[in-house]
């Protein structure tokens, strides 16, 4: 069985290392085009060309999907299974091309959470529960028929970033397992069932953190956006990122986004309850631990974070 992989962030890393380590032939690897990245803005390959350059698989860096040329190098490759990871929408001129199909990984127990990110909305949501799906690729977006899932719990201080590495590595036994499965013929598709969701892209108004809401709101915020895109508050005209908090929610509140303690520690009120930040950064500066943090920024218990400067 030939295999193609699609993939591009170090999300889909593990799958593709997993399918080679086992000696799957993975014929080629898709990624996308280097771009521009980091605050120096310099061209970058993605996670899975790095990758795939150290393994010496042949690489397809296609700026169009609908390509002729690269449609017609898939074609030549003669694959019998498409592994998608963490890629862009294919096209049906491309995901019906392999003799077996073409299958994803998704971040989420579809159809729970369809979209862009899965991830950081369970968490966000408050979900105590999440985990990753294998489904057929159709043409709309996330809905193809289930092959198998597997379910982790999210921790209650767990961030987006550390359930990302736990998933991306659940997803590469899942994806690995799948491919057996549809290798021997022993793949049994599902459709999805139950109430669908949506995990729309994170935009900057999301990263805003308004303090009249309730603790354990504000700190699923936080922890659901870190490390990136992050969640944010202004502390007169600086602006601050929160990266990891603890839920104090039946602490004594105050005006929402007062500064209840400082010093050891930084406790903020919200609209119920309080924030106990752990980790923050000043624009411009390292990402800090709150006692080192405080050290060299003057913060006072009576000081506010608003939503703007």
């Amino acid at each position: 069985m030939r295999i193609i992989f699609m993939g591009t962030p170090e999300f889909a890393v593990p799958s593709l290392r997993l399918l080679v380590e086992n000696r799957l032939p993975v014929a080629a690897a898709v990624t996308t085009p280097d771009k521009p990245a980091g605050r120096g803005q310099q061209v970058t390959p993605s996670a899975v060309k790095c990758f795939a350059l150290e393994n010496h698989l042949e690489l397809l860096q296609p700026e169009s999907l609908g390509d002729p040329a690269f449609i017609s190098r898939l074609q030549s490759l003669r694959p019998d299974l498409f592994v998608v990871v963490a890629f862009r929408i294919l096209p049906p001129a491309v995901y019906s091309i392999p003799r077996l199909g073409a299958f994803n990984l998704h971040a989420s127990l579809l159809p729970k959470y369809r979209g862009a990110a899965p991830i950081n909305w369970a968490i966000i949501n408050g979900e105590h529960e999440t985990g990753v799906t294998t489904f057929f690729l159709e043409e709309k977006v996330d809905t193809g028929n289930v092959i198998l899932q597997a379910r982790v719990t999210i921790g209650e201080d767990e961030t987006a970033g550390d359930l990302h590495d736990r998933l991306a590595e659940v997803g590469a036994e899942l994806v690995l397992l799948t491919v057996r499965l549809i290798a021997d013929g022993k793949a049994v598709p599902q459709r999805q069932t139950g109430a669908a969701s949506q995990a729309p892209k994170i935009f900057r108004d999301h990263c805003i953190i308004s303090w009249s809401k309730s603790a354990r709101e504000v700190h699923n915020q936080i922890r659901g956006l870190s490390p990136r895109p992050c969640a944010f508050t202004f502390h007169r005209s600086t602006q601050l990122k929160m990266y990891r908090t603890h839920c104090l929610p039946d602490y004594p509140s105050d005006i929402p986004g007062t500064v209840l303690e400082s010093g050891s520690r930084l406790v903020v009120a919200c609209g119920s309850g309080a924030l106990d930040v752990l980790e923050l950064q000043q624009a411009g500066k390292k990402k800090m631990g709150t006692e080192e943090f405080l050290r060299g920024y003057g913060i006072s218990t009576g000081h506010t974070f608003r939503e703007s400067s």
